[in-house]
């Protein structure tokens, strides 16, 4: 089913900005699309759906939750046994912790999704990736996580969540300096302001005004179809945009 296609790794990939990165990715018969999901109930469900699409490409569940270290090294090892290499990793997993003074609790809770999760998996799956032809690493962030947005102000006071993007910001420079002598490229991705289940914000994000999140998954297809090489180590986002550490 996967012969001589692109493998490609979505975290997260049920729903939201994951859901239609699957969909969008699949449009092309050359991409087999690994949907990570920690519930495989869900993901069934969510595969359904893409596949009700009648996508050109190739889909599979791969059981992963990434805020267990058992389940990430279970799934890198099918993952590796199946394919041989992994050309895509997009990290698209994460939380959302809103709180303005979080707790010792709710910092783990930001952290071990949003920067512990994506860092062990990655580090795992390295050896998969530059064994590929692709060799790209799509870490989903947030514009919440540049300084020096905060520093100026803008948006919520997630200081968790915010703290969290950061970062894994800084695990994309620090990946990108450690693997391009391999060919590996790497990038910060700020999905923006659109409608998915982070948060349980669904409806209180359409009703502001949040775009679909297909636009975030067109991002994402352009980055991978080598739109955006020439950006790789930085911090981008959809419509072209790039945000500053």
């Amino acid at each position: 089913m996967a012969a001589g296609k692109q493998i490609i790794l979505i975290t997260g990939a049920n729903s939201g900005v994951g859901l239609d990165t699957a969909y969008y990715l699949t449009k092309a018969a050359s991409n087999h699309v690994i949907m990570g999901v920690r519930s495989l109930e869900k993901g069934q469900k969510a595969l359904d759906e893409v596949q009700a699409r009648k996508p050109q490409g190739s889909l599979s569940l791969l059981s992963l939750d990434i805020s267990n270290d058992e389940s990430i090294f279970a799934a890198v090892k099918k993952v590796e046994a199946d394919y041989g290499r992994l050309d895509v990793l997009i990290n698209n997993a994460g939380n959302q912790v809103q709180s303005r003074a979080p707790s010792r609790e709710e910092l783990r809770e930001s952290f071990e999704t949003n920067v512990y999760g994506p860092v062990v998996l990655t580090q795992a799956l390295t050896p998969l990736i530059t064994a590929s032809k692709g060799k790209k690493i799509i870490n989903v962030s947030s514009e919440l996580g540049s300084i020096s947005g905060n520093a100026k102000g803008s948006g919520p006071p997630f200081t968790a969540y915010r703290m969290s993007k950061a970062a894994l910001n800084m695990f994309t420079t620090c990946q990108q300096q450690y693997l391009k002598g391999q060919g590996v490229k790497v990038w910060s991705f700020c999905p923006g302001f659109v409608v998915t289940n982070l948060a349980g914000q669904r409806d209180g994000r359409a009703a502001m005004g949040a775009e679909s999140s297909e636009t975030s998954a067109q991002a994402i297809l352009d980055i991978v179809d080598g739109k955006r090489d020439a950006q790789a180590g930085t911090f981008i986002g959809r419509y072209d945009a790039q945000f500053s550490w």
